[in-house]
C-alpha cells in the first residue's frame, strides 16, 4: 500500500533465526564442538582440476616430509633431502598440518 513502510528484510531474518534459536534451545538441545578435521572435510578445496592435480602430487609426498620431520630435520634440511624448493616443502607441511623443528 502506498505510504506504508516495508518490513526491513533485514530484521526479519534475525527475528526467524531467534525463533528457531529458541525452539532449538527451548527442546533441551545442546551445543556441540565439533574437532578440526572431523568431518573430513578440508578448507579451502575449491579451484579447477590442474590445482587438484597440483594438490594430489603434493600430497603424495606428504608421508615422506612427515617422517622427515619426525626424524628431527627441519624443513631446510627435509627441502634438500627430497630435492624440492623450501617453499614448496612449506606448503605440503601447511596442508598436511606437519611441525617441523626450528626455523619454520
Amino acid at each position: 500500500m502506498i505510504g506504508v513502510p516495508l518490513p526491513n528484510p533485514r530484521d526479519q531474518l534475525i527475528d526467524n533465526l531467534n525463533q528457531q534459536l529458541d525452539a532449538f534451545f527451548g527442546a533441551g538441545n545442546k551445543v556441540k564442538q565439533v574437532d578440526p578435521g572431523a568431518t573430513g572435510v578440508r578448507d579451502a578445496m575449491f579451484g579447477t582440476s590442474y590445482t587438484a592435480r597440483l594438490r594430489a602430487e603434493r600430497d603424495k609426498m606428504a608421508p615422506q616430509l612427515k617422517a622427515l620431520a619426525e626424524k628431527g630435520l627441519t624443513v631446510i634440511e627435509a627441502a634438500k633431502e627430497m630435492g624440492m624448493e623450501t617453499k614448496r616443502a612449506r606448503l605440503i607441511a601447511r596442508e598436511n598440518s606437519i611441525n617441523f623443528p626450528g626455523p619454520q
